[in-house]
């Protein structure tokens, strides 16, 4: 966070009196929500996975990191994604969360999904 970002936030007056009032809920995390929903609340840079339900995403091990997975956080599960009512053939430029395991397979399947050599 730079210094301009940082007046921003505690100058919020639209977003963080809901936080404020939700402190202590199970549902309302404000380092995992507030900043990422105030910020960016017509878009998401970050793929995360909450099927699992709860206050936590879903965290990958080793055995869950296919070619097919990255394709899917690269491209979407559709044929196109949208970034403010456009088409883009951007979805998420991050994802989490992954164990310290996936680490391998991320680095081998790079130079096939994300053209890294």
């Amino acid at each position: 966070m730079d210094r301009d970002l940082t007046l921003e936030v505690i100058s919020d007056q639209e977003y963080f009196p809901t936080f404020k009032r939700m402190r202590g809920s199970y549902s309302c995390v404000a380092d995992q929500h507030y900043l990422f929903g105030w910020r960016n609340s017509n878009r998401s840079l970050t793929w995360v996975n909450w099927s699992n339900g709860g206050s936590h995403p879903f965290q990958f091990v080793s055995e869950n990191v296919t070619v097919e997975l990255l394709n899917r956080l690269r491209n979407g599960s559709h044929s196109h994604c949208e970034y403010n009512g456009e088409r883009s053939n951007i979805c998420f430029l991050f994802a989490r969360k992954f164990s310290p395991s996936t680490l391998p397979r991320l680095l081998i399947f790079a130079t096939e999904v994300m053209k890294f050599n």
